[in-house]
């Protein structure tokens, strides 16, 4: 019997923002919404800067070039960065 491959961790699949949060949707099928707060640059940025997002390492991290921002997916769902 040959099983599929099921990642072990949550991976990214796309990011949105709105006013406050960011979303990640997860390769999994689940969305976390953090606060904007939590990410001073981020928070700072115009909306366009934001989109600027490229998701990495297969999903596992997230990073704006223009902005000189990184986060790992794993400290985002531990609350953090």
């Amino acid at each position: 019997m040959q099983r599929s491959f099921r990642p072990t961790t949550a991976l990214a699949q796309s990011v949105g923002f709105d006013a406050d949060l960011m979303h990640v949707e997860l390769t999994d099928g689940r969305t976390v919404s953090v606060p904007l707060a939590w990410f001073p640059r981020l928070l700072a940025a115009r909306p366009e800067q934001r989109a600027r997002v490229q998701i990495g390492g297969g999903g596992r991290g997230l990073h704006w070039d223009e902005l000189d921002e990184d986060l790992s997916m794993a400290g985002l769902l531990a609350g953090g960065a």
